[in-house]
Parts: C-alpha cells; structure tokens; sequence
C-alpha cells in the first residue's frame, strides 16, 4: 500500500467518528429527498396499477329511466369506447338499517371488477358479495344471512354471504359516498345477481377507453384526455333525452291516448262530466312526462369517492416533496462541506509533510478526494436504496387502513441523480476547493499550525456597564462566538434547521387539522343541512324537529349551485346561499363582511381563483339556467369549499320569488345512531330529499390530515436525527479545531466541569440563538409548502400548536445535554502535553 493511501487509512481510523457522521449526515439527507419524492409517484402508480388491472370506467352516466342497447351503441360511437350497462340503486339493509350502493352482478361484465378479499363471487340468486367494510365494521361472516329493507323492491329479502370485496370504484375505505335515503351517507356495497333486482333496464352505463388505460389517472393529459371524450359523448347523447323520454312514457301514453278518443266521444253526449274527466286525464298525462323525463348524469373517475381526495393527497405529498426534503438535504450538504473543509485544513501538516517530500499536487489532493468520495458515494449509495425501498413502503402500509392498493414501489432516475450530484458537491466539492487551496502555500507554511484568529472588540464590549459585570469565563465565550463567525454560523443554521424542519412537520399536520375546525366550529354553526322538496310542508318537518331530542333550532334559506365566471377565469359548484331572514342566518353563518342589500359576499378561495377583489364584477350563471351579473361586495373567510352568499333583496331583484328548500339545523351533541334515526324520520316525512350532517364533512376533511400523518411522524423523526447528527458533529468539529484553548485552561487548573462549559458554552448560546430563529423559519417553510398543497376546494391556514414548539425545543435541549456530555467525557481524557506540543 503506498505511504499516502496507508496515511489516509490511518486518517479514517483515527477519525471513524467523523467518517461515519459524514456517511450518516449524506446518508439521511439523500433518504429523505429520494424516498419521499418516491412516495408520492409510487402512491399513484400504486392506484393506477388497482384501477388497471380491474378496468375501472373512465366515464359513468346516470339515466333517470335507464338504459338499453341503442345507448351503447350511441357511447361506442365515440373512438376506443366499450360501454356496459349495470343495474344499481341506492336501497337501505343490514342490522343498522344503514344505506347501500347496490349493484347487479354480471359475470361477463368486463368493468369495475370486484377484488375478492375473502370467499367468492355470487354462483347463485341468493347469494351476496359484500363490501369488506360490512365485515370489518359490522361483524358479519360467511354464511350469514344478510337482509334488506321491504322498500328495497327486490326479489327476496334475504341473501346468503359468500365473500367479502374491495371495489375499485370505492377506493376509500373510509367513505361510501352520499346519497338521498338514510342518514346520506353511503355505508356499504353489495352486489347480488342482476335478475333479483326489479329494475325493467340498467340505470348505469359504464365507458372505458383503452387507449387511456396507461396514463396516470390524476395527470393532466389523462383530465384533458377524458374531458374530450365526456365531450364526444354528449354530443352523440344530444338528442336521446327526448327520444328516450317518448320510448319510456309510450305505452302509457297509448293508453291514455285511448281514454281521450273515448273521453272525446262523451263530450257530445255529456259536457259536465267530460270536463271533469278531462281533468284527471291532462293530470295523469302531466304526471307521466314527469315521471318518464330522462335526464342523464355525467360523472369521470374524479367524481368516484375519495378519487379527488386521494389525488389531492398525493399532490400535498408532492408539495411537501418539492421543499422539505430539498431543505433538509441543503442543510446536510452544508453540513457535510463544513465537516470535510475541517478535516483537511486540520490536515495541513501532512500536506505540507508529502509536498515536501516530493509527492505531486495531484497525488496529495487525489486521497482527500477519494476519503470524500468514498463517504459521499457509500452516504448516497445507503440513502438512495434505505429511501426508495422503506419511505413509501411504510406510507403505503399505513395508507392501507384507509384504501385498497395494488403496491407499486420506484423512484426516478432522475431523482437519483439530483441526489448523487449534491452528495458529491458537499463531499468532493468541498474536497478539491480546500485541498486546492492548501496545496497553493509552500512545505514550510503548511507544516506550521494556522495562525489563530486574532481577537477584536466586540458591540457587547462597547456596553461597559454591562460587560464588566460579566465573569471572566462568560467574556471569553462572546469573544469567541464573534471571532468564529463561520463556526457560528454553522452551528446556527444546523440547530435553526433543523427546529424549523421538526416544526415543519407539526405545523403541517396541525394546519391540514385547522381547516375543518375553522370551517365546522367557528364559520358554520349548524349541525345538518335539510334539503327539502318542491312544495314541502314545513310545519311537518318542524313536528318531526321537535319531538328529536337533540334538536334545537333552524334557519329557512335557499339553496342552490352556480357556475362563476371573472373574463377567462371560471369555478363551477359554487354553493349561493340565500337566507330568508338576514339577521337570523347570522346566527348560524359567520361572515367576517355584512351581507349588504345591493352587493354579494364571496369566500377568499373563490375569489383567488377568479382573481377577483371587492367591487369587480362576475358573471354567475344558476343551475336552473338564469343568468345574471353581480358585483362584489366583500369577501370572506372560508376554508372548506366555494360560497356565494346573497342578499334576499339582491335575489328578489335580480333572480324572482324568494323560497326556501333548505333547513339549517343547530343540533345538540350526537351519536352516529341518531344522526341515522333523524335522517330516517326526516325522509319518511316524504317531505325531504335528503340530510346531510356537517359532522360528516368534518370527517372527511380530517381524514386529509390523518392520510399525511405517516410520512409526516417520518419527517419529524427523520428531523430529529438529522439535527442530532450535526449538533454533534459541529461541536467534535469545534473541539478538534480548538483543542489547544481547552487543554491550555486545563493546565492552568480549571476543574473538568470547568474545561466543559468553556467550550459548551457557546454551544449553549448558539443552540438558543438558533432555536429562535428555526421557529421564524419553520413557520415560514411551513406557510409555503402549505401554500402548494392547497387543492381548488381546500385551503390551510398556517398553524402551529404550542406542543409542536416544545418537542422542537426539547429536543434540541436534550440533544444539546446528550453532546455537551460526550464533550466533558472526551474533555475529561485528552492528552494536554501532546495537544500543547508545538510543530516548530
């Protein structure tokens, strides 16, 4: 082995400390960049290989009377379409009498194909496939018998479990979707065989395209792709509404087409009673167009439950991919650069001793660069297979409680390299500068210890009356604080990062929390929303309302959807709510503006998006067609979607007759089980759609915060590591570099605890310095990752709780204890003869 390579080896073994902390430091830097921008990637192609694989529908219409051949025929019109109809409805059934998406099974159906998770398919027409959820939540096994509701309108009532599924159609398993029966909320599938439901056509029509089965389902060339599809469809859909509608009412209307040519044979006879006849007959003929209108409703996989909410919890991850760790590797790097310009300006004696002794620039500087190599290649190496192979693992395993995936694990080569490149900058780079630059002095300068820095006066000097109050130990940590700049420096930014990435991770999971609160506790304060139908009797709702013990009042709005356009910008859904009585809803809505009679009140989101502020104009165009232009009169707070709220003047000007469909309803505490049993009596009233509760939305935006957790408590811990590693390292860094001060006090008799606080001191100063200025930086990092994971719907308002400040706090105090007493074991042992020896 040649003297330098033997030298160098020695170096490593002498230092196995620093080599490893530089391996480690590298290591958990690239770990964290690789594997979390590998976790996002891997969740989508994670669904997309789920939703592949069983040929989940691109495109789903809704008939209110059906189906038949002649609408596949039409969808299949359309380039690269395969449609299948299926019959489905909504029905209630179980123990709990809870509401059930339940679907026909077909066993030549080619879509949305079941995941069998235990037993099998129906073989027979009194079999049942449940949800897996009706096991999990609802104890129940194969074999057991699994009963629905009479209004259910079924063959039979009862049906035999043979197997429990995942539906890649319900790929949240902590949500079924909405509907009008029930509570309105969805708890189950089912599917039975198709010939056991009393429907006369499917109610379904499922549209897959294959040549769209290979784009990334949340990407935006797949959105674009099947928006040009949805368009081709409709435009081949055009004119079966009223085709359809003339197929489903003819019988009836042949039969009622007979009555009138009898019914005109009496009116020669008898005019009195051909009037009265003739009523009932224009009354049963209205009856039946009303009841056989075909309306369709058009819906992508992004309407699917839990679809967006994934895709937007893939795209948070991504946000937080594309700072966080990209932070964090920085301040590793940095780290790292300091830590190898440290080792080989402490080198500079064996520098100069080889150039003296003959050896080329090249030969000298190429071992410092293979040390640098060698730990930044094995750091990156550990980092890049421990990230991609563990980090969205164990996202995926703990998403797995809440959605069903197929795993898909890979990282980008890109990535990779991003990360390989920075790894050797920090190491080799720093390296080759250093080196460079010690190999410019002569043998004879570099054999010589470095000239220490001499002392200047510092601003605290200036202040006499309190410096000469401080002790003599106290004076010389200050000086030294201030002639170390870059050592200071250093050590603040690793303490400051590191606080500032730990309070990152809280923030972020407590800010993701505050949006529902915010919304469901201080902006809204009802409890349920009650939809009501055309002409409904009011005081028998409130008969029902007031026999429920966990009512307390309402407010009467109207309620209704709109689309909102500013010039080019546009957002569709936007809920306009109009109170009836102003100063009533006030109670129930809190508005940080004034709902005045000739302005409207936007939410801040819209408003962003339409890039609107108070006083312009938007174009709102209702649901029921109207149209008409508004201006802004203020805007306000919202987090939780899109609100347009309207004065009952500016609505009886603008749009018509004021009447309400909608019940705000403030509700005392309750159980899931009378939520489900005031929804139900509601319904039964026939004089209400459907209720939905605020507690359900507020579950829903919670779960946004509870799918981030797991990679979030990885951050914080990976965080925590990190700032650990490079607290201890600069402090070795710091004693290695000044072990002649600690070693010179200790001749001179200052007792061991002494010796330590000289030099912990300083670090004591600077983790507090440094600690304060992580809280600014952790709540701005936290603000602007926030500010790209917000989605169209959501927005999350920066907030940091007082538990994420004091574990950020704590644990660099007690990393700071662990160093400084490593320091005073090390401290206690060193050798001060050979420490004081000088090279001269």
């Amino acid at each position: 082995m040649k003297p330098l390579t033997r030298n160098m080896m020695r170096s490593i073994n002498k230092a196995k400390g620093r080599f490893i902390a530089i391996i480690l430091i590298i290591m958990l830097g690239v770990l964290i960049f690789v594997g979390v921008k590998a976790t996002g990637p891997s969740l989508n192609d994670s669904l997309n290989k789920t939703i592949a694989d069983k040929n989940l529908s691109d495109v789903q219409v809704l008939s209110t009377t059906g189906f038949g051949k002649k609408d596949i025929q039409l969808a299949e019109k359309v380039a690269g379409a395969k449609a299948e109809t299926t019959k489905f409805k909504y029905v209630m059934g179980g123990k709990s009498k809870v509401a059930i998406a339940l679907y026909g099974y077909d066993k030549n159906a080619k879509q949305n194909q079941l995941i069998i998770r235990n037993g099998r398919l129906p073989e027979n027409d009194h079999e049942i496939v449940l949800d897996k959820n009706a096991r999990n939540k609802y104890d129940y096994k194969i074999g057991d018998t699994f009963k629905f509701s009479k209004n259910a309108d079924l063959k039979r009532r009862s049906y035999k479990i043979v197997g429990f599924a995942d539906s890649p159609q319900y790929i949240d398993n902590q949500s079924r979707g909405v509907t009008n029966i029930a509570d309105g909320q969805v708890s189950l599938f089912a599917y039975i065989p198709k010939n056991q439901m009393n429907l006369s056509t499917a109610t379904l029509l499922n549209i897959h395209f294959n040549s769209l089965k290979d784009k990334n389902t949340f990407s935006n060339s797949y959105k674009d792709a099947v928006d040009k599809k949805v368009k081709a469809l409709k435009h081949e859909f055009k004119s079966r509404p009223q085709q359809r509608t003339k197929e489903v009412a003819g019988s009836y209307l042949a039969t009622l087409n007979q009555q009138q040519t009898a019914l005109d044979q009496l009116k020669t006879v008898n005019p009195t009673a051909a009037a009265v006849q003739q009523e009932k007959l224009d009354a049963a003929k209205k009856k039946i167009m009303k009841q056989t209108k075909t309306t369709y409703t058009w819906q992508t996989r992004q309407d699917l439950t839990g679809f967006s909410a994934y895709g937007e919890s893939s795209d948070r991850i991504a946000a937080i991919a594309n700072v966080f760790p990209v932070f964090f590797f920085l301040i590793a790097a940095l780290i790292t650069f300091t830590t190898i310009t440290r080792m080989v300006e402490e080198a500079r004696g064996e520098i100069g001793t080889f150039k003296a002794l003959g050896y080329s620039k090249w030969s000298i500087a190429r071992n410092y660069i293979y040390y640098a190599l060698s730990a930044g290649l094995i750091g990156a190496v550990l980092g890049a297979v421990i990230g991609t192979e563990t980090l969205p693992r164990i996202v995926l395993s703990m998403y797995k409680q809440y959605i069903a995936l197929d795993w898909v694990i890979g990282s980008t080569w890109q990535t990779l390299l991003i990360a390989l490149i920075f790894s050797l900058l920090a190491t080799v780079g720093a390296a080759v500068i250093v080196v460079r630059r010690e190999l410019d002095e002569g043998p004879a300068s570099l054999m010589l210890p470095k000239s220490p820095k001499s002392a200047k006066k510092i601003l605290l000097e200036r202040i006499k009356p309190l410096w000469n109050h401080l002790s003599f130990n106290r004076k010389v940590s200050y000086r030294n604080l201030f002639r170390f700049k870059s050592r200071m420096f250093m050590t603040i930014i690793g303490i400051a990062g590191g606080t500032a990435l730990i309070l990152t991770g809280f923030g972020l999971q407590n800010s993701i929390t505050a949006s529902g609160d915010l919304q469901y506790k201080n902006i809204f304060s009802y409890q349920a929303v009650v939809k009501m139908n055309d002409d409904a009797n009011y005081s028998k709702v409130d008969k029902i309302l007031n026999q429920d013990k966990t009512y307390q009042n309402n407010t009467k709005i109207n309620s209704t959807t709109a689309k909102l356009k500013a010039g080019e910008k546009q957002v569709n859904d936007v809920n306009v709510y109009t109170p009836l009585s102003v100063k009533n809803f006030k109670k129930y809505v809190h508005l940080t503006a004034n709902l005045d009679k000739d302005k409207v009140v936007l939410t801040k989101k819209t408003a962003k998006l339409l890039n609107v502020e108070k006083g312009d104009q938007i174009h709102v165009t209702m649901t029921s067609g109207k149209k008409l232009n508004l201006k802004v009169g203020a805007i306000t707070e919202n987090y939780v979607g899109h609100f347009l709220y309207l004065n009952p003047q500016i609505y009886q000007d603008k749009i018509g007759d004021l009447k309400p469909n909608t019940l705000l309803l403030g509700l005392k505490k309750q159980t899931s089980a009378q939520r489900k049993h005031l929804a139900n009596q509601l319904l039964d009233s026939k004089e209400v759609m459907g209720t939905s509760y605020t507690h359900d939305v507020f579950d829903t935006v919670s779960k946004m915060s509870s799918l981030l957790r797991p990679i979030i408590l990885i951050l914080i811990l990976l965080s925590g590591i990190l700032s650990f590693v490079v607290l201890y390292n600069l402090t070795n860094i710091n004693v290695s570099e000044r072990i002649r001060e600690p070693s010179t006090i200790k001749v001179l008799g200052f007792y061991n605890n002494e010796v330590t606080m000289y030099v912990v001191r300083e670090n004591i100063i600077l983790t507090i310095v440094g600690i304060i200025i992580g809280y600014g930086v952790g709540n701005l990092l936290t603000a602007y990752i926030l500010n790209q994971a917000a989605t169209e719907q959501v927005i999350f308002p920066l907030t940091i709780h007082w538990f994420g400040y004091i574990v950020a706090t704590l644990l660099m105090i007690i990393f700071t204890a662990i160093v400084m007493l490593v320091t005073h074991r090390k401290l206690k042992h060193i050798d001060m003869i050979g420490a004081l020896k000088s090279n001269e």
